[in-house]
């Protein structure tokens, strides 16, 4: 399985964040210094299936919040876009190391 990260700038200012929680784990993930917030939740699978919405993944969102999430099964067109977008995000950020 390849998974990568990308978060917002939020995630730099504290000392142990969801970004180093995953770094933690070995999965690689970035921080977007580029833009204020990084307001996108796109999960992007075998590049035919995009996940997108306002579901921010906690059991705030799950059990608390009004959210929104919509999934687009095999639709190799539109998760290319998204992937497009996602990878320029992913390469103007920088690499959060893991701190064990």
């Amino acid at each position: 399985m390849d998974v990568q990260v990308v978060v917002d700038k939020s995630q730099a200012s504290a000392r142990y964040t969801s970004a180093t929680f995953i770094a933690n784990a070995g999965i690689p993930v970035r921080i977007d210094f580029k833009h204020a917030i990084a307001h996108n939740k796109v999960i992007i699978v075998d590049g035919r299936t995009v996940e997108q919405g306002s579901f921010n993944y906690t059991r705030a969102a799950e059990n608390s919040n009004a959210e929104n999430v919509l999934v687009n099964w095999d639709n190799a067109k539109l998760a290319e876009l998204y992937l497009k977008d996602w990878q320029r995000h992913w390469d103007h950020s920088e690499a959060v190391a893991a701190r064990y």
